[in-house]
């Protein structure tokens, strides 16, 4: 057997995993970026240079805590809940946990609000792998959307009040981010689709056009005059998402969340039960044999292109509406981020909220260990990294297997005889 064949059976087999599987595989790991990341914890522990040391081992003194900087990073991310008095190894069974623990923290806040925007932007960029498009520009479509949301909303806001003026304005708000982000990703879905002009170059030099325009538009035009800072004026509170159990402070409105999910739902529908999503599915899996059997190719690019930017433009408008209040520039990277959601769910909109959770805890565990411990922020960014890349790597080999090896070939050795 050649090194090829051995490369498509390893490929093959990973295709053909099932979810149960794949979720075993994603366990072992996060379990097998943890251990490696305990050994750089130690290591740069090793090197560093502190007073007390965090813990001593085989004769050694290590500076860092590998312990202390994952219970930083996973439980810190909900507010740290587990007593320290609780030590069953030690004998100690105290409360569980933490007397004092606030389940509705800020903490807790943050995380699912950097959820919640990654759960827009990692099923924009997995309904557009799903049509067999590689939208990088889902970040660009998002500042799009924010920016188109603001600047829609400042001048009806004062015109509406009350709990109604509320519904109007968020109905209003996340219609014109999706308005706007669809638009601004038909360009280089139309592109593609009439022109062949490749997706991936043109999605990336729109994202400039849109961090670049959004600069000059709110730096020249919409700034706020009472502001050092190139952002718009603030909308009022009545137009933003209710905080609802959560303080107004946190930045976090369940109700954001439950649209987030309710948006999932959705699209698995349209993708799994709908003509739509049925054309968008075969041209992203057989794109040749979808067109041999009916499927309008160019419509089917320009749709899911299309929609794809729609879903990360709410996720701009649920950024203003429910984190800033108005735009600024400078949007984190979540349409990038959003690639690497869609990849460790599979292109799964149900798997993609599981993952936003992930990313969600890695980003707002790292504010703790960075806040909390003494370890450098930048082998903090080394250990989310790390997690990221064992956890993703088997979903992307698997989602190559499925491109490259032939139908027959993915399936079990049984089957084909």
């Amino acid at each position: 057997m050649t090194l090829r064949d051995r490369v498509y059976d390893l490929l093959a087999r990973l295709s053909r995993t099932s979810g149960f599987e794949r979720v075993l595989i994603s366990l072992a790991a996060l379990t097998l970026s943890m251990i490696v990341g305990t050994g750089l914890i130690l290591f740069a522990g090793l090197l560093a240079e502190c007073s007390s040391p965090a813990m001593r081992l085989f004769g050694l003194s290590f500076c860092y805590d590998p312990l202390a900087v994952f219970d930083k990073l996973f439980l810190g991310a909900f507010g740290d809940p587990i007593n320290p008095a609780f030590k069953p190894l030690q004998g100690e069974f105290a409360s569980i946990i933490r007397p004092g623990f606030d389940p509705l923290n800020g903490q807790l806040a943050t995380t699912l609000s950097e959820t919640t925007i990654l759960i827009f932007a990692g099923v924009a960029v997995a309904i557009a792998f799903r049509a067999g498009i590689f939208n990088i520009g889902a970040q660009g479509q998002l500042v799009v959307g924010a920016l188109a949301t603001a600047l829609a909303l400042l001048p009806i806001a004062p015109h509406v009040t009350g709990a109604l003026g509320t519904l109007l304005l968020l109905i209003v708000g996340l219609l014109v981010g999706a308005l706007a982000g669809g638009a601004f990703a038909a360009i280089p879905g139309a592109l593609l689709a009439y022109f062949e002009a490749n997706e991936v170059i043109t999605t990336i030099m729109l994202n400039f056009v849109a961090t670049s325009t959004a600069l000059y538009l709110v730096a020249n035009h919409f700034k706020d005059p009472e502001s050092f800072a190139n952002q718009t004026v603030a909308l009022p509170d009545h137009a933003l998402f209710p905080s609802v159990i959560f303080e107004p402070r946190d930045d976090f409105s369940i109700l954001a969340l439950f649209f987030g999910i309710a948006m999932l739902l959705g699209i698995w529908y349209l993708l799994n039960h709908t003509a739509i999503g049925y054309d968008i599915r075969t041209s992203g899996i057989q794109p040749d044999a979808a067109e041999y059997g009916g499927v309008n190719a160019e419509r089917t690019i320009l749709t899911g292109m299309t929609l794809s930017g729609a879903l990360a433009g709410i996720g701009g408008a649920v950024y203003v509406l429910m984190m800033l209040g108005n735009f600024q520039v400078g949007v984190p990277d979540y349409g990038f981020d959003g690639i690497t959601v869609s990849i460790l769910a599979g292109n799964n909109p149900l798997g993609v909220g599981f993952a936003g959770l992930l990313f969600g805890v890695l980003k707002s565990g790292s504010v703790v260990v960075d806040v909390g411990t003494d370890v450098p922020p930048q082998l903090v960014g080394v250990l989310r990294g790390l997690i990221i890349l064992f956890v993703a790597m088997p979903e992307f080999f698997r989602m190559i297997g499925k491109r490259v090896v032939p139908a027959d070939r993915r399936e079990p050795r049984g089957e084909q005889e």
